[in-house]
């Protein structure tokens, strides 16, 4: 069964910045795309940003590009979000999810992680 686990959210204040880590506890995690998807209570989930299974196809949605950066270490199963210059808008949980190919459609990905909170105060 592979499962995800999201981690490094809290709270920062506008301007700062934050580290998001998704790790996989899958032997095969070089052969997923991976991606991260952001949600407020009551909305849909938005997309952030993904990455190829070997790193070298990124999207980033407008929103965050030029702010924020996606990339992976499959040496450790792990893939980060780098978030900088952070507004309060960002404020959500943040999903990291997995499949076989890139898209920015929550229904394109098979495997989710549990969800990690950001808040970003003003």
């Amino acid at each position: 069964q592979v499962q995800l686990v999201a981690s490094g959210g809290g709270l920062v204040q506008a301007r700062g910045s934050l580290r998001l880590s998704c790790e996989m506890s899958d032997r095969t995690f070089s052969s997923y795309v991976i991606v991260w998807f952001r949600q407020a209570p009551a909305t849909e989930r938005e997309f952030v940003a993904t990455i190829s299974w070997n790193g070298g196809r990124t999207y980033h949605a407008n929103s965050v590009k030029g702010r924020f950066t996606i990339y992976r270490d499959n040496a450790k199963n792990t893939v980060y979000l780098q978030m900088d210059s952070l507004k309060p808008e960002d404020t959500d949980v943040y999903y990291c999810a997995a499949g076989l190919n890139v898209g920015s459609m929550s229904w394109e990905y098979e495997y989710w992680g549990q969800g990690t909170q950001v808040n970003v105060s003003s």
